[in-house]
């Protein structure tokens, strides 16, 4: 009778070619490069699942992917393998400058062709600390005109679990300690020791599953603003700037993308304008 393979200290051990299969298999499903130096992290994120589900081998498991036809066992697996480390107000520039510059220009564009349509998109949802910010934002910009505004926001992400979290908008208090204050007393309750964002922001966001390696988007109508920050570093840059073509389509003349300030775009292979760092518009 086959054991599951361990190593001394309890980690378990995974061939080259194990984890040349798994590697292939996230970056085809999900773009994500993982490198050799990835490779401890990959066995101790998955290790959980193959003693739980009872598998010997790196191996059996992989068989277990590719041959399962409901889609829970690569949505665990994307559960694992991406990272949803994240806090509110993270990367405040671009929070100032969605309030100080792009509403403004979003809410003149929209006077001239008379429309009360606001659509933002925030592709890396997370458990969603940044859709909520977003939210937030609009929310003090407009102040009372806001309940005039056909707004509010799409979040996706590919993890089930990090959209569950995301659902419940309950946080810790170290996600929200960089807020400015006012925010945490206008939008925010008090939950035990955490804090729970208020109902009348949750229901401005509509979060969906999605996949941003899906060649074809499934939206109706394009975007003013798009938020895709930190996603793109763990992509290698054939991967990075297909999804960046394919974000511009989705994007009406004059809108927004903005991206991690660990990441960037190639200013000479894209039609993207270089606005701001990580702050892209297209013309």
């Amino acid at each position: 009778m086959s054991t599951i393979q361990s190593t001394d200290t309890g980690m378990l051990h995974i061939t080259d070619k194990e984890f040349q299969a798994i590697r292939d298999l996230v970056y085809d499903r999900f773009g994500i490069n993982l490198t050799d130096e990835k490779k401890t992290m990959v066995v101790g994120r998955l290790q959980k699942i193959l003693r739980t589900r009872g598998f010997n081998t790196f191996h059996d498991y992989y068989l277990y992917l590719v041959e399962d036809k409901t889609n829970q066992a690569i949505s665990e697996l994307a559960n694992q393998i991406t990272t949803n480390h994240t806090f509110f107000w993270r990367e405040a520039e671009h929070f100032t400058f969605f309030m100080n510059t792009m509403l403004p220009e979003i809410v003149q564009r929209k006077n001239q062709s008379n429309t009360k349509d606001l659509r933002v998109w925030c592709a890396a949802a997370s458990s969603g600390e940044e859709p909520y910010n977003i939210i937030m934002c609009m929310m003090e910009f407009f102040q009372n005109d806001y309940r005039l505004w056909d707004a509010g926001l799409l979040g996706t992400d590919i993890s089930d679990k990090a959209l569950k979290a995301a659902k419940a908008g309950v946080y810790e208090p170290y996600r929200v300690q960089t807020l400015p204050d006012v925010y945490k007393k206008k939008y925010f309750h008090k939950a035990g020791e955490n804090w729970a964002v208020n109902d009348n922001v949750k229901k401005e966001l509509t979060l969906r599953h999605f996949n941003l390696m899906n060649k074809t988007m499934p939206f109706k109508k394009q975007f003013d603003c798009i938020w895709c920050r930190n996603v793109m570093i763990y992509f290698d840059n054939e991967t990075k700037m297909e999804l960046v073509r394919r974000l511009y389509d989705q994007t009406v003349p004059g809108g927004y993308l903005l991206i991690g300030h660990s990441e960037s775009i190639g200013r000479g292979t894209t039609p993207w304008k270089y606005i701001c760092p990580a702050v892209y518009r297209k013309e």
